[in-house]
């Protein structure tokens, strides 16, 4: 009897664009680098990369750890949340939510990065919010918005409220829920979520030792904007991501498969 040989499965490498590769090979490492620093909450946030070229972008499978997530585990989806490649995988129906918003319309953004650590997340449910005490906070401050805790993020009608929060700000504070930054690049996602995650843990240290804090003169928060360009070349991204791609790969390497 003759045994017809299973054919092997195509790699979802050999299926997408060189472009969509790479795009998959560094958002897989950010969600390792993201649970390497302690940032992630289970199972339950999330972090989307635009395909470049498309309005198409991944996101996490829904029950995958972020440090076990592959280039190819990544599930690709439309801003109507329609999954355009075969997976076992769901997806986080509030994490949809939020980064279609984003992406539907800040055509800029090429990374959506979200948090509920327990520092952003004391500082969401702070009245004033992000303080400037620290020479972080002055990077954050020159791009940041807030929006308004509506509950989890299942509802369409809030997108548009977001949208509009989120103006043309690359961080937002999501009040009494957690922290979201944006980028035009994965790393640039990834290092706005840095600093604005050291700024609301040195805010939190700062709060709990019950000293009279110091605010930055708001001379010095007007000009923090070139200060930031000159310093970091922007936010820092193109600087530190070659030395944290190497990292991931010490710690935690198989994030390229």
């Amino acid at each position: 009897m003759n045994v017809a040989q299973k054919l092997p499965e195509t790699s979802v490498k050999d299926q997408v664009s060189a472009d969509e590769w790479q795009a998959r090979v560094d958002l897989a490492a950010c969600y390792r680098l993201v649970a390497m620093y302690g940032w992630d909450d289970v199972v339950f946030t999330h972090i989307s990369a635009k395909i470049p070229g498309t309005e198409e972008f991944l996101i996490n499978p829904y029950g995958l750890m972020f440090e076990e997530i592959t280039a190819s585990s990544l599930v690709k989806i439309d801003l109507q949340g329609n999954v355009l490649m075969d997976t076992p995988y769901q997806i986080n129906p509030a994490g949809f939510t939020i980064h279609s918003a984003v992406h539907e319309a800040r055509h800029d953004v090429a990374c959506v990065l979200h948090t509920h650590t327990n520092a952003g997340v004391a500082v969401s449910a702070q009245k004033e919010g992000l303080l400037p005490i620290s020479q972080q906070a002055l990077f954050v401050l020159c791009s940041l918005s807030y929006h308004d805790y509506e509950g989890v993020a299942l509802r369409e009608d809030e997108k548009v409220r977001l949208q509009g929060d989120l103006g043309n700000t690359m961080s937002m504070i999501l009040r009494n829920h957690g922290l979201m930054t944006c980028g035009r690049s994965i790393p640039e996602a990834f290092s706005n979520m840095y600093i604005l995650q050291r700024t609301c843990e040195i805010q939190v240290q700062a709060q709990a030792g019950g000293g009279e804090l110091i605010p930055i003169p708001q001379q010095i928060l007007d000009g923090a904007r070139e200060s930031m360009r000159k310093v970091t070349h922007g936010s820092g991204a193109n600087l530190a991501w070659p030395a944290l791609m190497r990292k991931i790969q010490r710690v935690n390497p198989g994030f390229d498969q």
